[in-house]
């Protein structure tokens, strides 16, 4: 594992470095966002380990940066504030984890190694597709601008069409994704939920009947 620790105060980046070491954790630093920046673009790490309260670029915008360029690798916020609207922030930027100071060394790298065996996410978290605009975290829908009001199974079906980009759903898959195990496969649950659902987002329909196999999202 190769992680890169963001952090302004040099004496704990450097003990953190240190540790991980121990922990046979290869790790690099950098005591300011711009060059963190700089060094996730160059090198390829597993996971960045990046402090919100950074001087010049923010951890903040350090970590939104490496969202929006795809760049691949984890990130795993490090803050003095532990309250939760400061998590939620965190997370909404992308943030794959939250890590609040003071910490014990066995619990970043414990953290860390659960990072790098979780799955790579399917979809970025703010998902925009056919005019359609989908933040998870917010729990609100856009289309071309316009705020949309939707209904919890409404925006759980709706989250599932737009991460697929376009493909193919059957009712089935969002029977299984949108709903509990004690749902009725035989009901007709899913097709009011795409009428309702139409109805919200407004003229033209953005969602598709594709007989026999299903439903998709796309302008046409």
């Amino acid at each position: 594992m190769r992680v890169l620790v963001v952090e302004d105060e040099v004496y704990l980046a450097e003990a953190i470095q240190a540790g991980l070491r121990l922990e046979a954790i290869a790790a690099d630093l950098a005591f300011d966002g711009n060059a963190a920046l700089e060094s996730v673009t160059v090198n390829a790490y597993d996971v960045v380990v990046l402090d919100r309260d950074l001087p010049g670029i923010s951890g903040d915008e350090v970590c939104r940066r490496i969202v929006a360029q795809g760049i691949g690798c984890r990130v795993l916020m490090l803050t003095a504030a532990g309250d939760l609207d400061d998590k939620v922030v965190g997370f909404e930027l992308g943030a794959d984890d939250y890590l609040t100071k003071p910490f014990e060394l066995r619990e970043l790298v414990v953290r860390l190694r659960a990072l790098v065996r979780r799955p790579a996410a399917a979809t970025p978290t703010i998902i925009e597709y056919a005019g359609v605009r989908l933040d998870p975290y917010r729990r609100e829908v856009y289309r071309s601008g316009r705020y949309v009001k939707l209904a919890r199974k409404q925006f759980a079906v709706l989250e599932v069409l737009m991460a697929a980009r376009g493909g193919v759903i059957s009712a089935e898959t969002l029977l299984e994704k949108a709903w509990d195990e004690n749902a009725d496969p035989f009901s007709n649950a899913v097709r009011l939920t795409i009428s309702a659902l139409r109805k919200r987002l407004g003229d033209p329909w953005v969602i598709h009947t594709v007989p026999g196999v299903g439903y998709r999202i796309g302008e046409s």
